[in-house]
């Protein structure tokens, strides 16, 4: 797929998105956003894209009320509906700690939202680089670049995730792959799941290594019995269908 003309500014390690359009909603969420033309951001190639959604939004796709849920010491308090729609690469490079083949990633930050993009980028790579992770058993090991990279990790207001995941009508509260870009919805990343229920930290171990295993080019999956651990590769923020929540691909470290 041909990727978009926005210019990247290496110096300032901002990707620049165009103006979304969309002035700030009353309802923090509402199910469509009609009356005008989709935007255009950054570029995100459409091949080979997942995201957890159904083509029919059901109920049980509705993320539970914030109030529950929202971590005791987040910073960000109630969730704006869009930052300044740019995109800020956190600068730096570590690298990677384990053994096999290296997986580099750049992680990217949506500005305007009081985001701390070195505390999220450690968060990001400490979870890739958990032995429960992908490269549990020497599989792969992961580095961070601010330079180019097998895979984009993308934090977003909930209005720009939604226009950054437009192959699919995520409604800015599900997370979604697309192409070597895994995109994550600020939303999801301060309420969690109500699956996860108060385990704010626990979903987004989950919610990275679920987006980044379909960077990877893995599919959703099943729950394959009532009580078991849920593979990372369901749907998990929609519902564990009867598992219990696991958000780790190799969760005995071996696999």
């Amino acid at each position: 797929m041909p990727r978009s003309n926005v210019p990247v500014l290496v110096a300032a390690t901002v990707v620049t998105v165009a103006t979304l359009g969309w002035t700030m909603q009353e309802d923090p969420d509402p199910p469509s956003r009609a009356g005008g033309p989709a935007p255009t951001v950054a570029s995100v190639p459409s091949a080979s894209s997942h995201a957890d959604v159904s083509p029919t939004p059901t109920p049980s796709a509705q993320a539970p009320s914030p109030s529950p849920l929202v971590s005791p010491t987040s910073p960000y308090g109630e969730v704006p509906a869009v930052g300044n729609g740019q995109l800020e690469i956190v600068p730096g490079s570590v690298a990677a700690p384990g053994t096999g083949p290296v997986k580099t990633v750049r992680v990217e930050s949506e500005g305007g939202l009081g985001i701390d993009g070195m505390a999220i980028a450690d968060e990001v790579m400490t979870t890739l680089n958990e032995p429960r992770s992908w490269g549990a058993g020497g599989r792969m090991t992961f580095a961070r670049t601010d330079g180019d990279a097998d895979i984009r990790l993308v934090l977003a207001s909930p209005d720009t995730s939604a226009a950054l995941c437009s192959a699919h009508d995520t409604g800015g509260r599900l997370s979604c792959a697309m192409g070597n870009t895994a995109i994550i919805t600020l939303y999801r990343w301060v309420y969690g799941s109500e699956g996860y229920g108060t385990d704010i930290g626990g979903y987004r171990q989950y919610v990275v290594n679920h987006e980044v295993g379909h960077v990877l080019g893995h599919g959703h999956v099943g729950c394959p019995a009532a009580g078991q651990l849920a593979p990372v590769m369901v749907q998990q923020t929609k519902g564990l269908q009867g598992c219990a929540p696991n958000p780790w691909p190799y969760p005995d470290g071996i696999g």
